[in-house]
């Protein structure tokens, strides 16, 4: 073969590879962009997962399901609520599905069993429920929309003190969270002058809250403060009511999760009062949220969004503009960097994503639980602006 038929035949390859290469690039930018929510669609956290994919897919419904000319398909897994079967799917999800984001977790556990995947295969991982303060330290491809305990428990401990409550015992679900808003709301109540006299906790799974509730009532302090994962604040209110401890002088305050916004109808008249901090609720009065409420209850049979809503909801924005800011790029560095630092109007007020710590900071309104309309919301009384999480302080 001469020197002229080799370069010929050479170049000729290399055209045909190059329209090879023409012709898939076209099809690769058609490719969708896939997002896994792994949430607890069963079990006692249920109504987490209800909430947050019906957000997701309001979301999507708003704002369409193409994204810098990508279509955005929404892989909804249940993990049951348990590490292992969250490890399995995001796992799958990676490798068999390729998504291109992981998201939801529903619980601590659930997110950081989830972590190491989320690095060794550099896909993004945002949180839209789980609170606890670490969990954005066990991989840097974890982002976070929801919120954190310390924010919330901060909050309400500076209020507590200020308005005649003294002496307080906490009751707590028995995991991580629950250590972050212990830990958070004492050492800050104790700070500012209060007593803490007891700190008990309550299994996670199968809770009987009764005999906790009788130790509080037979040691009679000035208020009760309550962390409870989504979905257990009505049987918490139910028991304080039924023993009598409202009337007994024992105020109820503690984070948002207590007086949920999906239960809060169905606690009665003895929810009634109850002070809480959270970043949330379906009774924030801007046009935003109204709008969202009004919106998410229209597609969903009436149901009210509560806080775990939102934070599907604005995780599900957040992807959208990192989508958009990369023009449609799948890359997991390139999303990343798109998510940290960015910040927008949310239906729960201001709300942008720390590029330091890649977690959310907002606003956390006090709230008190009062009729409007002749239903109950968590209305709100004051804020503090900005807030950052307590938990990452000087790291």
């Amino acid at each position: 073969m001469t020197a002229v038929t080799k370069r010929h035949l050479l170049g000729m390859a290399a055209v045909a590879a190059w329209g090879v290469t023409g012709l898939a690039a076209p099809a690769m930018a058609q490719e969708s962009f896939k997002i896994g929510l792994i949430l607890p669609m069963t079990g006692q956290q249920a109504s987490t997962g209800r909430q947050i994919e019906a957000a997701a897919r309001l979301y999507i419904a708003q704002n369409g399901d193409t994204v810098a000319g990508r279509k955005v398909e929404l892989i909804v897994k249940d993990d049951t609520g348990l590490p292992d079967v969250a490890r399995r799917i995001a796992q799958e999800l990676v490798i068999k599905d390729k998504v291109g984001v992981l998201a939801g977790f529903g619980l601590t556990p659930l997110a950081l069993a989830v972590a190491p995947i989320a690095t060794q295969s550099k896909t993004p991982e945002v949180v839209m429920a789980a609170a606890t303060s670490s969990i954005t330290e066990a991989s840097p491809y974890i982002v976070r929309s929801s919120f954190t305990l310390p924010q919330a428990a901060v909050v309400i401990a500076d209020w507590t003190p200020k308005n005649g409550i003294k002496k307080v015992v906490t009751l707590v679900s028995d995991y991580g969270p629950c250590v972050d808003a212990e830990k958070f709301f004492t050492d800050q109540f104790k700070k500012n002058g209060g007593e803490v006299s007891e700190s008990l906790r309550v299994p996670l799974r199968n809770p009987d809250f009764a005999p906790f509730l009788q130790k509080v009532r037979d040691a009679k302090p000035d208020a009760l403060f309550v962390f409870v994962p989504s979905g257990a604040g009505a049987a918490v209110m139910k028991q304080f009511v039924e023993r009598g401890m409202d009337k007994a002088g024992i105020k109820l305050i503690g984070t948002g999760d207590l007086t949920d916004d999906d239960q809060l109808n169905d606690m009665g008249d003895g929810a009634l009062g109850v002070v809480t901090a959270h970043h949330y609720s379906a009774d924030h009065p801007s046009a935003l949220n109204k709008q969202f409420v009004a919106t998410f209850k229209k597609a969903n049979n009436n149901l009210r969004p509560n806080f775990m809503a939102v934070g599907g909801y604005d995780g599900m924005h957040a992807i959208y503009e990192a989508l958009k800011a990369t023009k449609g790029q799948g890359d997991g560095d390139a999303l990343l960097a798109a998510l940290k630092g960015m910040s927008f109007e949310s239906p729960r007020g201001p709300f942008s994503i720390d590029a330091q710590t890649r977690d959310v900071v907002h606003d956390i309104y006090l709230r008190k639980v009062e009729r409007k309309d002749g239903q109950l919301y968590n209305v709100e009384f004051d804020a503090v602006k900005a807030v950052k999480d307590p938990g990452k302080a000087g790291k």
